[in-house]
């Protein structure tokens, strides 16, 4: 007979590992699909500072690698495998992979998010090394240094802002004259006086040996190129990119209710619009995306998953 689990967790940032580990203490049959690398996004940071109790050394794959450690204390089973299909109604759901087909009581769907690239050359060297696309993160590492924010919306001029409290001075890179950005917040950036802006450009190139050393940037109204140098004495910049982040849910369009960005509507206990199917992180329609706030949203979403299994028994 095929095994049914009472929840399966589909992901493994902090937010899955954070259910997975509580599913391990409950004794739950749990299985945790990871088509990828554990850890998300944090896995891009080097030093983890605004997670309590973290010491200032610790990395994204440190904290990854102790959390599925302890996890696997805890008799989560983890499989490494890609979901390709859902059936989501029902009291028995099916998840199909690309190697096996489960089904299982429940599900959390803790997928995360992807940022939007700046889509230069250099990029993927430098993250980690001077980019970053989370300042509430990463600004520390960049205090009396220049910094260079990348976007025109409201999380660019917000972090914009939020950066001038470390860097000696921050410059907006935005292709358009035009911000998306709401008024309050680009007035706000407008009146501050370590704020600089560069506008109608783009970043075509990142440079650097071991940390970013120089930006190119395009006039896009004429294709004419600057290249930026960080000074002698500094050595290096700041590149925060804020084009926007990307919720992993494309397969549950249609299963679930979303919000128009794509991310998954949920209700406190991490319940979503089909019941025993719950969600768990920065995939979740929310206002915070803090490893503190992902591991909150995984422990929920098991304890809540736990429940229903109780209930709908008896």
């Amino acid at each position: 007979m095929k095994q049914i689990y009472d929840v399966i967790i589909i992901g493994s940032g902090p937010a899955g590992l954070s259910a997975g580990l509580y599913a391990g203490r409950a004794k739950m049959k749990a299985l945790m699909i990871e088509k990828g690398q554990h850890g998300g996004q944090i896995m891009s940071t080097n030093s983890i500072e605004n997670y309590p109790g973290s010491i200032a050394e610790e990395s994204g794959e440190s904290l990854t690698a102790r959390m599925v450690e302890q996890c696997k204390t805890f008799g989560l089973e983890i499989v490494q495998d890609t979901v390709l299909k859902v059936q989501l109604e029902g009291a028995v759901k099916t998840v199909e992979c690309e190697n096996e087909v489960y089904e299982t009581k429940t599900i959390i769907i803790a997928t995360g998010t992807n940022t939007k690239n700046i889509g230069c050359v250099g990029e993927e060297e430098f993250v980690g090394r001077g980019i970053s696309y989370c300042a509430t993160c990463d600004a520390a590492f960049f205090s009396g240094l220049p910094v260079y924010v990348i976007g025109g919306g409201d999380s660019a001029i917000e972090e914009a802002i939020y950066l001038t409290k470390f860097a000696r001075e921050v410059t907006v890179i935005h292709r358009r004259e035009g911000f998306r950005a709401n008024k309050a917040s680009l007035d706000k950036a407008r009146e501050n006086p370590n704020i600089k802006w560069l506008l109608n450009r783009k970043v075509v190139e990142i440079k650097g040996d071991g940390l970013v050393e120089s930006i190119v940037v395009e006039d896009v109204r004429d294709g004419s190129r600057e290249e930026i140098h960080a000074s002698q004495e500094d050595g290096t910049m700041g590149i925060f990119a804020f084009i926007g982040l990307i919720p992993q849910t494309e397969l549950f369009k249609g299963l679930l209710d979303m919000d128009e960005q794509g991310y998954i509507i949920s209700d406190d206990k991490m319940q979503t619009s089909v019941e025993g199917v719950f969600v768990a992180g920065d995939c979740r329609q929310k206002l915070l995306r803090q490893v503190v706030t992902a591991v909150s949203d995984g422990a929920i979403a098991t304890v809540a998953a736990e429940k229903y299994i109780e209930e709908t028994n008896n």
